[in-house]
């Protein structure tokens, strides 16, 4: 726990991941950069902090925020330097994400993505698979476009329940 560290401030790997759990993804603002799984490892050196993240696409337009939130929430804490390492081998996939995030995302109205193994190649004259809808669980869904607000959503609607609602693509 990040209370009995000394001073303050985190003593351990774990204490600082625990700390980094306030950092919020600036596009989904209900889960953490933890939860998200973008968070790869910490180290600890006297009053130095060096955080591994892997971004989940190279074009992630959030990607210096995220980097510039880690640096003000372990500064805040205590650590005098706080180095952020971009790691990009193995890339990112949406299997890191946290099973508490994937709730997080579904009470947001955001469809989770399904394990990356099931990612589909998309099909020319094939109905894409239907994306149950995390309003009221409905598979009776349609994909109305392949990019929603960021490329790493798409946008569906229900049949259902006739809400909108956007899908976590699968990475």
């Amino acid at each position: 726990m990040v209370d009995a560290a000394v001073g303050g401030r985190p003593q351990t790997a774990a204490e600082v991941i625990d700390a980094l759990r306030s950092v919020k993804d600036p596009e989904v603002p209900v889960i953490d950069v933890v939860e998200l799984g973008i968070v790869r490892g910490a180290t600890v050196e006297g009053g130095r902090v060096t955080v591994s993240v892997t971004p989940t696409y190279s074009g992630c337009p959030a990607t210096q925020v995220i980097e510039r939130e880690i640096r003000r929430a372990l500064v805040a804490r205590g650590f005098e330097e706080v180095v952020v390492n971009t790691v990009l081998f193995p890339a990112w996939t949406t299997d890191w994400i946290a099973p508490e995030g994937r709730e997080k995302l579904r009470v947001y109205g955001i469809a989770p993505p399904g394990p990356a193994a099931e990612l589909e190649l998309v099909q020319l004259g094939r109905p894409a698979k239907a994306v149950p809808c995390p309003w009221c669980g409905s598979s009776n869904t349609t994909r109305e476009s392949e990019f929603g607000s960021t490329a790493c959503k798409s946008i569906h609607s229900c049949h259902s329940c006739h809400q909108p609602f956007e899908h976590f693509k699968p990475l």
